[in-house]
């Protein structure tokens, strides 16, 4: 069992756009890859409130870049020989298609602004990249778990980064580690005030902890969509939305050993 992924992954509407009637503008998708399936690939991105048509965005964003992912791991790349400059590539068409998408809609691109992030983990390398605020968090094979990037939230407050601006070659960070990597969970900035201390720029693990439990638990190979029903369900628990009202995503793979008598559901406090 500890040999294959198991994953669960949601996207909730935050009560502050139910309240207004505004749709979820989180998207996410999450895929198992290459020779056998096993590059795990999780893509998230949080289109922005400001624009008219962001989750169109991030949306689009989500399947062009899961589409080069594939692509490019299908026609031989390795994780290990990522680079910047791949992500760079990758990165312009995502572009070029939420130009293509605000064209035929006679709008700017800034209407179609969102995040992007995205891991991609093999046996044995995992390469992480990502424009904007909300997080990726890994628990390498035994070890503790740990932030990839800090969120990049900009110069003033609730602003972040978008990967339909000018500068977002400039701000897209980049990583590929070498080394089995066990857990990994992707969100955007509605998680990050559930699972981040950002006095100490920290990841408040107990979270985590708890939370992968049931995703261990899975029988299943790859994307569960049972389990996932009942993570957005959670999210969009009274006892998480006082705690953000924004849009949420997460996104949760495991590898890890199974937890003995431990039930398949979310929906408890100890969570948070």
């Amino acid at each position: 069992m500890n040999s294959v992924w198991r994953i669960a992954a949601a996207s909730v509407a935050g009560t502050s756009h139910e309240r207004t009637g505004a749709p979820c503008q989180d998207s996410h998708l999450a895929a198992l890859v290459g020779d056998g399936g096993s590059t795990l690939v999780l893509i998230a991105s949080d289109g922005a409130g400001s624009a008219s048509h962001s989750e169109i965005g991030s949306s689009l964003a989500c399947s062009r870049l899961m589409e080069e992912l594939r692509r490019a791991i299908d026609q031989g790349l390795e994780v290990a020989q990522i680079t910047k400059e791949v992500a760079l590539g990758w990165l312009s068409e995502v572009r070029a298609a939420l130009q293509t998408a605000a064209d035929e809609h006679n709008l700017g691109l800034r209407e179609f602004a969102c995040t992007l992030l995205a891991a991609v983990v093999s046996p044995t390398h995992s390469a992480f990249f990502q424009v904007g605020d909300g997080a990726m968090v890994v628990r390498p094979n035994g070890d503790s778990w740990s932030y990839v990037f800090w969120p990049q939230h900009g110069q003033f407050i609730n602003t972040t980064y978008f990967i339909t601006d000018a500068t977002a070659a400039d701000v897209l960070e980049c990583d590929v580690v070498e080394g089995r990597i066990e857990e990994v969970a992707v969100f955007t900035d509605g998680i990050e005030p559930l699972v981040l201390h950002y006095a100490s720029q920290s990841v408040h693990s107990p979270f985590f902890d708890r939370i992968f439990q049931p995703v261990r638990n899975l029988e299943s190979i790859g994307l569960s969509e049972e389990l996932s029903a009942k993570l957005q369900s959670y999210l969009a628990l009274p006892l998480v939305c006082e705690r953000t009202d924004d849009d949420k995503t997460l996104l949760l793979a495991t590898k890890a050993e199974p937890v003995a008598e431990e039930p398949v559901a979310f929906a408890e406090k100890s969570h948070l």
